[in-house]
C-alpha cells in the first residue's frame, strides 16, 4: 500500500482550517449552549457521509466513519464550549458575544476534529474499522463527558481506543507532549464558610472576626502541600474566590470563599479533603468561629496508557522531523479522562504558541490565541496517528 502524506493533505486544508477555527471564535457558546457549533459540525459530518447523532449528553454531536472493512473502533474527542471571558484581543476575528471567549482553545480543537473527519473520509476505503468522532459540550464546567457517556457515547460501537488533543500554549507550535502516565492531573473543588460573631469595627474584643480566621485558614490550607503530601507527588491547592463584609468599618458574620486542589495521584484525594477539613474546623475553632466544608464532584487525573502513547511517538518519528515531541505533563484538568478509563488512551499536548508573534499568553487568560498553523499540523498527525490503527499507513 502507498503511504499516505497526511500532513500534505493537512497543509493544503489550511485556509478552510483558520477560516473555521476562526468562525467558531467568533461565535464561542458556553457549556450546553453549544447550539450553533454543534449544528455546524452535525452538517459538516453529515456532508462528509458520516452517521451522525445529535443531542448526546445535550448538546453533544457523534460522528462514525466507518471503512470498507472491519476493524477496531478509535474515539476522537474534542470539546466545543467556550468561558464567561471578555475578550481583550483586537484581531478580525474576536468574539462577538459579550463577555463569552474561546480563551482555551475548544474552537481549534473543534476545527482540528472536523479536518480530521474530513482528511480520513477521503481514505475509507484504505480503513479496517471505524472512527468515532465526539464532540463534547461542557468541559469547563467537567460535566459534559459524564453526559455523554450517560447517553451512551461509549456503546453501539463500544471504542477500543480513545485519543484527543489539548491546544497548549506552554509549547511553541511543533511540539507535543506524550507522556506514558499522567498527563493531566486529577481535580477537586470545596466552599468554606467561617461563621464568626459580627459587630462593630472598633470593637473588635465583641465579636468573633471571620475575616482573619478565614485568612488564617486560607494560610494554612497551604501548608497541606508543604508538609501533608510527599513531596514527590505534584498538588496545587488553590483559593479563587473569597467573600464577606459590607463595609469598611463592620466586622461581618461570616465570610466564604472557594477554591480547588489538582493532583496526578487519586490516591492523594482523601487526605487532601481530610486535610482541608481539618484545617478549617481547627482554626476556626480555635479562634471563636465555625467552619462549614462542602466539596463538590471531583474530576479524576488523565492517564495515558504506555503502549498508545508509544505508538504515537513512533508514528510521529515517520513524519519528516514535522513534530518534536516532548514530555511535560500539565497541572490543568480535563474530563476527557472518563472517556479513557475503560480502554487503552492517550491524550496529547500540542504545543500552539509563537513567543515571536505575543502569541503565547497562557489558556483562560483574556488575551489568549494561538498560532494557527497548530491548525494543519495538528490534522495531519492526528490522521496519521488514527490511522496508524485501522491499517491505512502515512
Amino acid at each position: 500500500m502507498t503511504a499516505i502524506d497526511f500532513m500534505a493533505q493537512a497543509q493544503a486544508m489550511r485556509e478552510e482550517l483558520v477560516a473555521r477555527r476562526r468562525d467558531f471564535h467568533q461565535h464561542p457558546e458556553l457549556a450546553f449552549q453549544e447550539h450553533r457549533t454543534a449544528g455546524i459540525v452535525a452538517d459538516e459530518l453529515n456532508g462528509l457521509g458520516l452517521e451522525v447523532q445529535t443531542g448526546i449528553g445535550r448538546t453533544g454531536v457523534i460522528g462514525i466513519l466507518e471503512g470498507a472493512e472491519d476493524g477496531p473502533t478509535v474515539l476522537y474527542r474534542a470539546d466545543m464550549d467556550a468561558l464567561p471571558i471578555q475578550e481583550a484581543n483586537e484581531t478580525d476575528y474576536v468574539s462577538k458575544s459579550a463577555g463569552v471567549m474561546h480563551a482555551c482553545g475548544h474552537d481549534g480543537h473543534t476545527a482540528i476534529a472536523l479536518g480530521i473527519a474530513k482528511v480520513l473520509s477521503l481514505h475509507r476505503e484504505s480503513l479496517s474499522g471505524r472512527v468515532k468522532f465526539v464532540f463534547q459540550p461542557a468541559e469547563e464546567q467537567g460535566k459534559g463527558a459524564e453526559f455523554m457517556i450517560a447517553d451512551g457515547a461509549l456503546e453501539s460501537p463500544a471504542p477500543d481506543y480513545c485519543l484527543g488533543i489539548h491546544l497548549w500554549n506552554d509549547l511553541e507550535v511543533g511540539n507535543v507532549s506524550v507522556v506514558s502516565g499522567p498527563t493531566m492531573s486529577g481535580a477537586g473543588v470545596f466552599e468554606i464558610t467561617i461563621t464568626g460573631k459580627g459587630g462593630h469595627g472598633a470593637m473588635p474584643h465583641q465579636t468573633a472576626d471571620p475575616i482573619v480566621c478565614s485568612a488564617q485558614v486560607i494560610t494554612a490550607l497551604q501548608s497541606i502541600v508543604s508538609r501533608n503530601v510527599d513531596p514527590l507527588d505534584l498538588v496545587v491547592i488553590t483559593i479563587g474566590t473569597i467573600h464577606g463584609g459590607s463595609a469598611r468599618n463592620i466586622i461581618p458574620q461570616s465570610v466564604s470563599f472557594s477554591g480547588s486542589f489538582r493532583l496526578f495521584r487519586e490516591e492523594s484525594r482523601e487526605l487532601i479533603k481530610w486535610r482541608i477539613r481539618e484545617i478549617a474546623e481547627g482554626v476556626a475553632g480555635a479562634m471563636g468561629c465555625r467552619a462549614d466544608v462542602d466539596f463538590g464532584l471531583g474530576i479524576g487525573p488523565v492517564v495515558n496508557d504506555a503502549e498508545v502513547a508509544g505508538r504515537a511517538r513512533e508514528t510521529f518519528a515517520r513524519l519528516g522531523g514535522a513534530v518534536t515531541v516532548v514530555e511535560q505533563p500539565w497541572m490543568a484538568s480535563e474530563d476527557v479522562g472518563l472517556f479513557m478509563q475503560r480502554n487503552p488512551s492517550a491524550y496529547l499536548l500540542v504545543g500552539s504558541a509563537n513567543h515571536q508573534r505575543d502569541l503565547d499568553y497562557p489558556h483562560h487568560h483574556p488575551r489568549f490565541d494561538i498560532d494557527e498553523d497548530v491548525l494543519p499540523l495538528s490534522v495531519g498527525m492526528m490522521s496519521a496517528v488514527i490511522a496508524d490503527y485501522l491499517g491505512a499507513s502515512g
